[in-house]
């Protein structure tokens, strides 16, 4: 079987295949074009973040089974295009967190003391001791956004050097973050209290320019920003004007939002340092996920066995077929649940009833996992790591099995708590393949979980159901469906509505201020 490395990858990865057996074709540059040419005889492609896998590019890889990424992110490759297609996408989780947690720590020292801009002028041949006048570290206030892997490594190492460490993430429980030392906080303490903030979370819809002018003008005098995560988190042009009005003292980027930054205004700026995205450029990071990827891609082609992969769990080839359905729906109702659950997650229960509690569960808990997290790391889930990152962020998984079917032949029950609060999420198949989530907490309902959904808690009045509809065609949102159960005549009720496209921040507000709606969550499956 033949592989083919597009992108630059250590030589201790390449020597791991061939020793395998396997036929290597490696390149450390290669264009989009050159790829598809040759993608056609090729069993397995390793990349890193320079090739970009597109749906145009799959359609061309007749022999292909498995993608692998040397790295974590996959935002280069079309992961539901790669599953239509029958290929396995991996990547390497954890290879290089130490190593970018490590950088973070140091663009933290530079902002403080003003290193690189210190050592240039020692080099233009001066000695300019008071104009790098900096500040301690001990006793300072850092705060983070994202307590991920990353994020929880620079707390552990800042708390070491005196720092107080104030973190904000909504899925971390309170009780996990009193064991890591940590203060858990919302946004706005951030900006407020915080000597130096650093950024690690992912980019999406909701942390798009999250650090901007208005975000800037609640924080501290002096602050100083470190973003060694993903570009676009913070409005460059923002950042620019408040770091030459001195409201932000210093500021520190591995990432920007176009890379690389042709002629930046940011890189005019004496108190601003960068580095060419060199988060994980270490040779240990290097080694670690180049050796990962490739024992990874010959376990695949050589014993079939399925390690980190993002969409696809390890399960034997003649249990696919039964499995598979169960699993397609377990993480569609993880993805619902995590999306309607408020706070940080402290426990999670998985229930199976009926012909399903006869089946090798694993893979599907694991499913059910998986999707719960993903909205909540938003990358690097798998259904490898998924409950370790569970028991990271100090979530109890449990699993039970009945043979109690009720009215369901097979029934799929997932009950989330956190802290005194708990969401329980119920679904079975429709005609033994297609998924249905059948009750939400006491609402019995019937709702395909897949697309834009918009989940209301309304009173059982009349109004509501015209309402939506109504505020859905004026603002040109077309609804597939919509599903209603209560609790009591006149009581509470829960509304779910599919809709063709995604809701606006400013029509869901529209949405919450309707009569007799008392909150309303945007779902996306």
């Amino acid at each position: 079987m033949k592989v083919l490395i597009s992108d630059n990858l250590s030589t201790r990865g390449v020597d791991i295949l061939k020793k395998a057996g396997l036929e290597v074709e490696f390149r450390s540059k290669t264009s989009v074009e050159e790829i598809e040419k040759m993608i056609g005889d090729y069993d397995a492609l390793i990349i890193r973040s320079a090739t970009k896998v597109t749906a145009g590019l799959l359609e061309k890889a007749a022999k292909l089974k498995v993608i692998g990424r040397a790295g974590s992110g996959l935002d280069n490759v079309d992961i539901p295009a790669a599953t239509k297609k029958g290929v396995v996408v991996m990547n390497t989780p954890g290879g290089n967190t130490v190593t970018t947690a490590e950088h973070t720590i140091g663009m933290i020292f530079a902002c403080a003391r003003m290193i690189p801009q210190a050592y240039a002028s020692l080099k233009a041949g001066k000695w300019e001791k008071k104009k790098f006048e900096g500040v301690e570290l001990f006793d300072k206030t850092l705060g983070i956004v994202g307590l991920g892997a990353i994020g929880g490594v620079v707390a552990n190492r800042c708390t070491a050097m005196g720092m107080k460490i104030l973190a904000f993430d909504p899925f971390i429980s309170t009780e996990k973050a009193k064991q890591l030392g940590i203060e858990l906080a919302d946004l706005e303490t951030i900006y407020k209290r915080s000597d130096f903030i650093t950024l690690h979370t992912p980019k999406t819809k909701e942390t798009a320019g999250l650090i901007n002018k208005d975000t800037i003008a609640k924080m501290k005098d002096g602050v100083r920003i470190i973003n060694c995560a993903r570009g676009g988190i913070v409005n460059e042009a923002d950042l620019f004007e408040a770091l030459k009005s001195g409201k932000v003292a210093a500021a520190a980027f591995d990432v920007f939002e176009k890379e690389p930054p042709e002629n930046h205004p940011l890189l005019t700026l004496d108190n601003f340092i960068a580095t060419p995205h060199l988060g994980a450029s270490t040779l240990e990071a290097q080694e670690n996920v180049a050796t990962a990827v490739a024992e990874q891609i010959v376990d695949y082609l050589i014993a079939g066995t399925v390690r980190n992969a993002v969409n696809v769990p390890s399960v034997p080839a003649d249990q696919l077929p039964s499995l598979s359905p169960y699993i397609n729906l377990a993480e569609r109702m993880g993805l619902f649940t995590s999306q309607i659950v408020e706070g940080g997650l402290t426990q999670v229960t998985v229930e199976y009833s009926g012909d399903v509690s006869n089946l090798k569960l694993e893979p599907v808990t694991l499913a059910a996992l998986k999707g719960l997290l993903t909205p909540m790391i938003q990358e690097n889930v798998n259904y490898v790591n998924a409950p370790l990152i569970a028991k990271d962020r100090g979530i109890e998984v449990k699993v039970s099995r009945s043979s109690d079917t009720r009215e369901y032949t097979s029934l799929i029950a997932i009950r989330a708590r956190a802290g005194a609060k708990e969401v329980s999420v119920s679904g079975t198949l429709n005609s033994k393949k297609e998924p249905r989530i059948i009750q939400v907490d006491d609402f019995p309902m019937e709702t395909v979980p897949e697309g834009d959904m918009l989940v209301l808690m309304n009173n059982d009045k009349p109004g509501v159901i015209g309402g939506i509809g109504t505020l859905m065609g004026q603002n040109g949102v077309n609804i597939a469906r919509m599903q209603f159960g209560r609790e009591k005549q006149g009581g509470l009720a829960m509304s779910i509505v599919s809709v063709d496209s995604p809701i606006s921040d400013e029509l869901m507000e529209k949405v919450r201020k309707l009569p007799n709606v008392l909150s309303a969550k945007q779902v996306r499956i």
